[in-house]
């Protein structure tokens, strides 16, 4: 691992490695002295332009899938060009899995498990549908597949989950989500990952209409949010990024959105972090709770001294909600 040398930096370790035709191994004196064999390590890998070093840092398990994420997010989508198709071709891809977003995080049996998934799919575009027959290849790969690492358990249940999502909306199964919820959500040993099950959970719950499981979701992710200490902003604030993405253009209840308002403006009022106060602003302009939001930013805009790097920015976003419709009921 090529490293800049600064006579200011004290060097914990170094040493110089050779690329195999493997790969790159750690040298064993640096895997005792860093690395715990119980615990899984996470690594964000980065290439500058020069292609002159590699640059790896440790994450946690959390950091690690928030970066995921977020790198997932970043990439530029390739738009894919029109072919044509037969009918029968047309026809054949409306049933068929969606891979790609099933499996979102990769793990060690997913090979393995595919298959079984897809089995299982097909038993679900049937009609009529066997349910049993259906239900039993679900369960078969929930309990099949387990290995002795929590992430790696976690990623397979949230892979499952993604599948049953699709197959409620595809094939008009509503009763999978309290299956899903009582009988894989428990098992995820991931506060992200079980973060990231009650959002889809949430999701299709609104999409479809069922909105007593959704106001029931809604208090779940929520929750899971005020665990996370007040040390880790950036992983409450990244919760409410992406449930700010999920239920933003879908149609909400009155107890769902005053919910959200107060759990909000409660880290809104309660942060000093200039940064993260503007993040709630807009998370509340996303929801179109467009007086809060402004409320807030005139709250933050008075708060600033003369001198902050904020201030232009500040000013811009009263600006913008000082003209913007207000698609909320009157707040007193």
């Amino acid at each position: 691992m090529a490293q800049d040398k600064r006579p200011e930096e004290e060097v914990f370790f170094e040493d110089i490695i050779k690329k195999t035709k493997t790969g790159i191994t750690f040298p064993k004196e640096l895997r005792e002295n860093l690395f715990n064999e119980e615990i899984e390590t996470f690594f964000r890998i980065k290439v500058p332009k020069e292609k002159d070093k590699i640059i790896l840092e440790i994450l946690t398990e959390e950091e690690a899938e928030n970066q995921i994420v977020k790198i997932k997010e970043s990439k530029p989508k390739t738009p894919k060009r029109a072919t044509p198709k037969t009918k029968d071709e047309s026809t054949s891809k409306k049933i068929a899995p969606n891979w790609g977003e099933y499996f979102i995080y990769d793990f060690k049996s997913r090979e393995k498990v595919q298959p079984i998934l897809e089995s299982a799919f097909y038993k679900f575009a049937e009609t009529p549908i066997n349910m049993e027959d259906a239900m039993g290849r679900i369960k078969y790969a929930l309990v099949s597949f387990l290995s002795g690492t929590k992430t790696e358990n976690a990623k397979l249940y949230f892979s499952i989950i993604k599948l049953l999502i699709d197959i409620i909306e595809r094939f008009d199964q509503p009763n999978l989500i309290d299956w899903i919820f009582e009988k894989i959500v428990p098992n995820i040993e991931s506060k992200f990952l079980y973060e990231q099950a009650v959002l889809e959970l949430l999701e299709v719950s609104l999409k479809i209409k069922r909105y007593e499981k959704a106001e029931l979701f809604i208090f779940y992710v929520l929750k899971n949010i005020d665990e996370y200490p007040r040390s880790e902003l950036y992983n409450i604030f990244n919760s409410f990024k992406q449930l700010v993405k999920k239920v933003r253009f879908i149609e909400r209840t009155d107890k769902i959105d005053l919910l959200l308002k107060e759990k909000l403006m409660e880290y809104g009022e309660g942060v000093e972090d200039s940064d993260y106060k503007i993040q709630i602003v807009e998370f509340l302009e996303d929801l179109s709770y467009i007086e809060l939001a402004y409320r807030l930013a005139k709250t933050i805009q008075k708060s600033l001294p003369a001198d902050s790097v904020k201030v232009n920015e500040i000013r811009k976003i009263v600006k913008r909600l000082y003209t913007a419709p207000i698609t909320e009921d009157k707040i007193n």
